[in-house]
């Protein structure tokens, strides 16, 4: 499931982040605090998914995780599309939807999607250096 990131998926996220830096940057404090706590939990996200993943290496399923997981990637998808994080938003939405029910992505969509951890938390972290700065 987990790729890397393209150069032109890449190339097409800091366009859309740049566009969106640059509202936030006349925006006001509140919407910078809000942005930032979004941007952080997703960071969260990544990490608690990359720990489940390697019980999945193990061996070890847990449907309950595999639940919570998906309800948190869900919520995010919520939070980033009110603050107009669409790009980040979309991929966890779809990462939301995966982990309810990985059968339903083939996986040249989750390859065209580029829903990895890697994909997600790098774009978390270029928007949080940004908004930190």
């Amino acid at each position: 499931m987990d790729s890397f990131v393209t150069p032109s998926v890449f190339g097409g996220m800091l366009k859309h982040i740049g566009k969106w830096l640059s509202n936030l940057k006349r925006a006001k404090k509140r919407r910078k605090d809000q942005s930032l706590i979004a941007i952080e939990k997703v960071i969260l996200a990544t990490r608690k998914t990359m720990v489940y993943c390697r019980s999945l290496d193990r061996g070890i399923s847990n449907l309950d995780m595999e639940s919570e997981i998906s309800m948190l990637w869900t919520e995010l998808s919520f939070e980033l599309d009110k603050l107009k994080l669409l790009k980040l938003a979309k991929r966890c939405q779809i990462k939301g939807r995966y982990w309810a029910d990985p059968s339903q992505f083939n996986s040249e969509f989750l390859t065209q999607a580029d829903i990895s951890l890697e994909a997600v938390e790098q774009l978390a972290l270029r928007i949080r250096a940004e908004i930190t700065n």
